[in-house]
């Protein structure tokens, strides 16, 4: 996919106010988010964005290159299940800053909450929303754009509101999907397709399916997949590839369903072990996963207003 770099793009343009007056609502590896305030135009107010820059100690590193190569990405995508591209410009330092979208909270975060409230599991319409709303952008991102996400996780699943919104972020490692290599891969190691983690051989589209398994299974868990990590550890947001796989680690598995759900999780179970096969062959694209929850009567027809100011 042919795409302009996001600075000489007209209108992207706009000055960051210096990172110690904004509010940091996330962090990922090298780069932080803040909140921006936008002041009042010809008397209408405007919505909030998410500036994500580069930490001041990763200007003149590899961070660099990736946000501006999710910038590229994200500006040619418009979809209401996919976070919106607001602008890209510099700091006076020279760090890199893309403007979003800003969205309530991630997934990973509402999971790491509810396990600190001593929860057991997400409601199985919650689950599904997230399902839905993921499936849809997948889809958009697979067949119409050509794009393989490379890192899917709760952490880049935002959500607005009650699960009213979900919208897929974080396109720094993406790949065009008619060129995608094992080599190239990023991901993060936990939510890894088995696939992605060998030392040759293609990635499809199903690697992505099978880190929506896995998305699925925290939300059934409260946990981390396929480690003993917890959400406070830092690790989770580096790169992983197979050469650092620990003892104590299952990178690329499929980790069995908690003992004794409900029958109402049949549905979000069924996707489950469909997402999360171990030949890639035998999973499902996300337009098959959108036919079968729609065919139980899962809502996926309400489209949220896209905000393009």
């Amino acid at each position: 996919m042919s795409m302009q770099s996001p600075e000489n793009k007209e209108n992207t343009q706009f000055i960051p106010p210096p990172t110690p007056l904004l509010k940091k609502i996330g962090f990922g590896t090298g780069v932080s988010v803040y909140h921006l305030d936008r002041s009042p135009c010809n008397h209408t107010l405007r919505s909030p964005w998410a500036l994500k820059t580069v930490n001041r100690q990763h200007t003149a590193s590899h961070f660099q290159e990736r946000l501006e190569a999710e910038a590229k990405i994200l500006q040619e995508l418009n979809h209401p299940n996919i976070v919106g591209f607001r602008g890209f410009t510099k700091t006076q330092d020279g760090r890199k800053v893309l403007a979003m979208e800003e969205c309530n909270e991630s997934l990973g975060d509402l999971i790491e909450r509810l396990s600190d409230k001593g929860g057991v599991r997400f409601e199985p319409e919650k689950i599904l929303a997230v399902v839905g709303g993921v499936a849809k952008a997948l889809k958009y991102l697979h067949e119409d754009k050509g794009l393989l996400h490379g890192d899917l996780k709760s952490f880049n699943v935002l959500i607005k509101g009650d699960f009213e919104e979900v919208k897929l972020c974080d396109f720094g490692v993406s790949l065009d999907l008619t060129t995608a290599r094992v080599e190239d891969y990023v991901g993060t190691g936990a939510w890894m397709a088995p696939e992605a983690l060998e030392e040759e051989g293609p990635v499809t589209e199903k690697a992505d399916i099978f880190s929506l398994g896995l998305v699925i299974w925290e939300m059934l868990t409260l946990k981390i997949p396929n480690t003993t990590d917890d959400y406070n550890d830092v690790s989770l947001s580096e790169s992983f590839n197979s050469s650092l796989i620990e003892c104590d680690q299952h990178y690329g598995e499929t980790p069995p369903l908690p003992a004794g759900l409900p029958t109402r999780y049949s549905l979000v179970t069924e996707v489950y072990q469909w997402c999360t096969q171990q030949d890639p062959r035998l999973r499902p694209r996300a337009r098959d996963i959108l036919a079968v929850l729609a065919s139980n009567g899962v809502p996926l027809e309400k489209q949220p207003v896209q905000i393009t100011i």
